[in-house]
């Protein structure tokens, strides 16, 4: 059974050779992990692309999370010089923008005066909106524009430029269909935060959540077709990253009224038209809400954060959700991964394993995404933990 068949039968809710593994890993540990570089992996497909199959050979996942899109193959034209300060990459773009990359953490973009910049909520029409990607080599612009070239980019189905799906077709053909391709769209409430910035977004939600609908209603719209687009380029699966609906953020009634209709909006699009597992990723405290999480119709549930980082119990929630939605996560990135030892994480590992692996439909991995500087000797034994559970089976 190869790593695609193995995390097919997971996510199917059966019961693979052993149980998957497969983490995110943060982008600074693809930047400190290999020698492609932290400038080269945010900004250009094949670095990324070569950064992401690098990892997951070297750690043995059956998985690999693309978490990037596909860049601009002409990014380099916007480039005036590059510059080495205090450890951190200064890319001085030709429009008067620059961006700071360090090197274990993800790249941000700053204005000409210096600050990096987000519309306000009142500048903001729902009628202009329609997917929000911070992640761009440009950062968040309003209307939205790829690159640097100030143009808006028409809304419907030629929003995504066609190198937007060059990474997913990358590493699908460099891993030859043996492993688990896994692509990522933003979460309507995600994009909203990433936006307006966090602090005012919260704000929006609570002084006009009218208008915070109607620009959550425009942003499903965008997720969808990005959804449709990553799974017509061939990935085996979708994460919807809806980092922001955790209890730290918003109670359950706000997860009801701001992120479960549009959820259920974009996974219910994605599949009119493509039979792709579609699972979600939110942080921290979600044991209060796991109910609400299953009612968009997700099939499966991403990082189960355990206490002191989140609130999950992963017996309980494998009471709740055992035959409804696989499961992935649970082990600690901060406590166990990143300052634990590899037999500390090894027992961990197991322990995790004894609780969700019977019966299927559990994938092994960190909670929320592997640190940057978590040693590569943690990593490799949650793999050498699910194999030595399944000599013994």
């Amino acid at each position: 059974m190869n790593s695609k068949e193995r995390m097919d039968i997971a996510m199917g809710l059966g019961t693979p050779d052993r149980v998957p593994v497969m983490c995110q890993l943060a982008l600074g540990h693809y930047f400190l992990q290999t020698r492609i570089g932290a400038v080269e992996i945010w900004h250009s497909t094949e670095g990324f692309g070569e950064a992401l199959v690098e990892l997951q050979q070297r750690y043995g996942f059956d998985g690999i999370l693309i978490n990037l899109p596909g860049r601009d193959p002409n990014w380099r034209s916007y480039v005036g010089r590059i510059e080495q300060r205090e450890g951190d990459s200064i890319i001085h773009w030709k429009n008067g923008w620059h961006t700071i990359s360090p090197p274990d953490d993800n790249a941000h973009v700053f204005r000409e005066n210096g600050h990096r910049w987000f519309p306000s909520f009142e500048q903001i029409d729902p009628g202009r909106l329609f997917y929000v990607e911070p992640h761009d080599i440009s950062g968040v612009t309003y209307p939205y524009s790829w690159g640097f070239s100030g143009e808006e980019a028409a809304k419907g189905s030629g929003f995504f430029p066609p190198w937007h799906f060059d990474l997913i077709r990358y590493v699908l053909e460099r891993t030859g269909g043996r492993v688990s391709v896994h692509s990522e769209i933003f979460s309507p409430l995600s994009q909203f935060m990433e936006l307006l910035d966090c602090t005012n977004g919260l704000i929006a939600l609570v002084d006009d959540p009218e208008k915070c609908e109607a620009c959550l209603e425009a942003l499903s719209e965008g997720a969808m077709e990005f959804g449709r687009g990553q799974a017509a380029a061939g990935a085996h699966a979708i994460l919807i990253s809806s980092a922001f609906a955790g209890g730290g953020f918003i109670s359950r009634k706000h997860y009801a009224r701001f992120v479960l209709p549009y959820e259920r909006k974009v996974i219910r699009g994605i599949r009119e038209r493509f039979d792709v597992p579609i699972y979600t990723h939110t942080c921290g405290a979600i044991g209060d809400r796991l109910d609400l999480m299953m009612e968009t119709g997700t099939n499966g549930i991403d990082t189960l954060d355990p206490p002191p980082l989140g609130t999950v119990d992963l017996a309980e929630a494998r009471r709740v959700l055992a035959g409804r939605c696989f499961i992935k996560g649970n082990i600690d990135p901060v406590n166990v991964l990143l300052r634990g030892t590899p037999d500390a994480v090894y027992e961990d590992a197991l322990r995790r394993i004894a609780v969700a692996g019977p019966g299927g439909g559990y994938i092994l991995s960190s909670a929320c995404s592997v640190p940057p500087h978590a040693p590569p000797e943690n990593i490799m034994k949650l793999r050498a933990a699910a194999e030595a559970v399944s000599s013994k089976q």
